[in-house]
């Protein structure tokens, strides 16, 4: 319908139906008999919108000026693009037009016009099934003072598709009054768009992101620039919302001469805010500890983890992590993540000075996880989190944030992740760090044993309740925004699939010979496919691939899990040093307090055994009454030693010397390397073997 409104009413309405269809002047006449019998003056018209001049002809006659128009054409049809009605845009792009363009010379000689436009929802945002519907909405025109509405009011076109409860609580006259105040001489509202219905009016507006240059000066601009800086292109931080064409075309003017002048394209802000490093060339976030964070738990949230990843009363060998009655109930070693996790989910990274970052870029890229005794099963946990290092990997940087979780003063677990911040690279910084956990390629041979396992259609809708609420994962507009067709399984979902199986298959599922795992997050999975788990013994470590069974896609990669070994393994395949440190341990716990005086510093070990990392050791004699624990120190160590287990007994037993270790490379130190001298105190006057 289409209201023509001057000093007076002019009502346009063919009564058709909601598909276009029929004719009757039903609808105009019963509009005109209740303005006149309240005192107004009305006429009603029955013409097409298209014949707009037949329109503001019939107006002009009547009532012999055109002030204001309201345009409300209304049809509902279901299509999509490909069905897209002539007769819908006809009457809704066409017809709106058609009447403008009768009404503008009329206005403009008399230098006033008020005129409102309709749109809707499915205009503004899309609808699937009315694209007809929705580009002939959008399709306004700024003419005089124009603006537009979308109201949800009920009406003969929302009946259709409400309940009747809905379309009589929707009042036309909870709309009216804008289009009123939007009419008026002293409204000086123009180019506006406005949501309203229900008593409520809200204002829309168009949104620019920051964008970026994808060329450089003389050189050709390819499609894997734009590729390459999609990211940055589409990322809305610090979006600007341009009002006119001029605004638009300053930033165009802007990178023109940005170009000429600097030759090529600088640095993108994104690195810069990122990835700010020092003069020293040390970003300034590395070192930096975040906010620690507490996690209490029970026997609850150990078994909803078991079931987030996977495990089922079906299978018998489960219910010893799904029933806390069983006798040898336990925690599922990869639940070690979840107390971790706070520090990136509570937003701790935004409070590192130096890591100014877009938190909607941040991808999970990899994870190691080390346990150094099996997790309770209940109780409350401390996690501190460490910025380690931060890496520029060209098209994104790395942040490297290690987290030390405690039961008490009791190191419980420690967990690296290392998070991808997409289009934050191109800073100048260095690539690569030793403090990463590098994963690992597995053996170029077939492998020694395979799982199969389905994950369920509410598999994520599962997980998410462990902690991760991240609407990516249940939410199917949130996945379409990041690009996905459905919602997405979690990474480290499919981290405690692959855990599990290797626990399964070479560890009895005994937790408690899980010491570490490693993985490289390469693609999603969809809940409800099935994950396929490849793993290769090397040893007391598992080298592991997963894959989606349906697509044979790699998910998981360059993995490994390190177990314990068997309780009945020989006492010589156990790292020596376990002995020297136990024994230092008892006597820090009788002479701890005159160590710390005469010591007061923090040793860190690092000890591997045939080649690979066997154990992690600190000796704090430095706080409280000294102390040792099994893993990394919470903090910065004063010295940090690396050596084999067969060499650190050497110099132990003295028949090593210390420097002459270090000189040929068998000792590593790191640090304040005069304090080291006091170790003697420790070694040697203390340890006795």
């Amino acid at each position: 319908k289409i209201g023509i409104f001057g000093d007076e009413l002019y009502m346009n309405d063919l009564g058709a139906d909601t598909k276009g269809g029929g004719k009757s002047s039903a609808a105009a006449d019963k509009v005109v008999e209740e303005i006149r019998a309240k005192g107004g003056k009305a006429v009603a018209n029955y013409d097409s919108v298209e014949d707009g001049e037949k329109l503001i002809q019939t107006a002009l006659d009547t009532f012999g000026r055109i002030g204001v128009y309201y345009i409300c054409t209304a049809m509902l049809w279901l299509s999509e693009l490909i069905l897209i009605s002539n007769l819908i845009q006809r009457v809704h792009l066409r017809g709106s037009f058609l009447v403008t363009r009768a009404a503008w010379n009329h206005m403009k000689n008399q230098k006033f016009g008020r005129i409102i436009m309709t749109a809707s929802a499915a205009g503004i945002y899309g609808n699937f099934g009315q694209a007809n519907y929705s580009a002939a909405k959008l399709g306004r025109k700024y003419n005089i003072h124009c603006n537009t509405i979308a109201p949800v009011a009920g009406s003969r076109l929302t009946e259709t598709v409400m309940p009747p409860d809905l379309v009589a609580s929707l009042k036309p006259e909870y709309v009216a009054p804008l289009v009123l105040w939007l009419c008026h001489d002293q409204c000086q509202e123009n180019g506006g768009l406005f949501e309203v219905g229900a008593g409520w009016i809200g204002k829309l507006r168009w949104e620019r992101s920051q964008g970026d240059i994808v060329r450089q000066k003389n050189q050709p601009m390819n499609p894997e620039a734009v590729r390459d800086q999609w990211e940055k292109i589409c990322d809305f931080t610090d979006a600007t919302k341009p009002t006119n064409i001029q605004e638009s075309l300053q930033s165009i003017v802007s990178v023109l001469s940005r170009v000429e002048s600097e030759g090529e394209v600088g640095a993108n802000p994104t690195a810069a805010a990122a990835s700010a490093t020092s003069t020293s060339g040390i970003n300034p976030a590395v070192g930096q500890k975040l906010p620690p964070s507490t996690f209490s738990f029970n026997h609850t949230q150990c078994i909803l983890y078991a079931l987030g990843v996977g495990m089922s009363t079906k299978d018998p060998d489960h219910l010893r992590f799904l029933y806390e009655g069983h006798p040898d109930f336990s925690c599922l070693p990869t639940f070690g993540v979840i107390p971790s996790q706070a520090a990136m989910m509570d937003g701790g990274l935004s409070s590192v000075p130096g890591l100014n970052i877009d938190f909607t870029q941040v991808l999970h890229g990899e994870q190691y996880l080390e346990l150094y005794k099996p997790l309770p099963t209940s109780g409350q946990l401390t996690s501190e989190a460490t910025i380690a290092d931060v890496l520029d990997k060209g098209s994104g940087a790395v942040i490297l944030l290690d987290v030390n979780t405690y039961s008490g003063n009791e190191l419980v677990c420690y967990n690296q992740f290392s998070v991808f911040v997409v289009g934050a690279g191109g800073f100048g910084g260095k690539r690569t760090s030793e403090k990463a956990k590098a994963p690992l390629p597995p053996p170029q041979r077939a492998p020694d044993a395979v799982v199969i396992d389905s994950t369920t259609r509410d598999q994520a809708a599962l997980y998410r309740l462990s902690g991760d609420w991240n609407p990516l994962h249940i939410d199917p507009s949130f996945a379409a925004m990041g690009g996905f067709k459905a919602p997405i399984l979690h990474g480290l979902c499919s981290f405690g699939f692959a855990a599990r199986h290797v626990l399964k298959q070479f560890a009895d599922n005994d937790p408690s010979r899980f010491k570490a795992i490693k993985v490289r997050f390469v693609k999603p999975v969809m809940p409800g496919q099935s994950l396929q788990t490849e793993m290769w013994k090397e040893g007391n470590r598992i080298h592991i691939q997963c894959k989606v069974k349906e697509t044979d896609a790699v998910v998981l990669s360059g993995a490994y899990v390190d177990l314990h070994a068997a309780s009945g393994a020989s006492p010589e395949n156990l790292p020596q040093s376990e002995l020297v440190f136990a024994e230092i341990g008892r006597r820090i716990k009788d002479l701890g307090s005159e160590l710390v005086k005469k010591v007061n510093a923090v040793f860190s070990w690092e000890i591997t055994k045939d080649g690979k990392n066997s154990a992690q050791w600190t000796i704090d004699l430095k706080n409280g009454s000294g102390s040792l624990h099994k893993g990394p120190y919470n903090g910065k160590a004063d010295v940090t030693f690396a050596v084999s287990d067969e060499d650190f007994m050497e110099v132990v037993q003295g028949k090593l010397n210390p420097q002459k270790a270090f000189f040929s490379g068998k000792l590593k130190v790191r640090g304040n390397i005069m304090l080291s001298q006091k170790l003697e105190v420790i070694l040697k006057d203390y340890a006795k073997l």
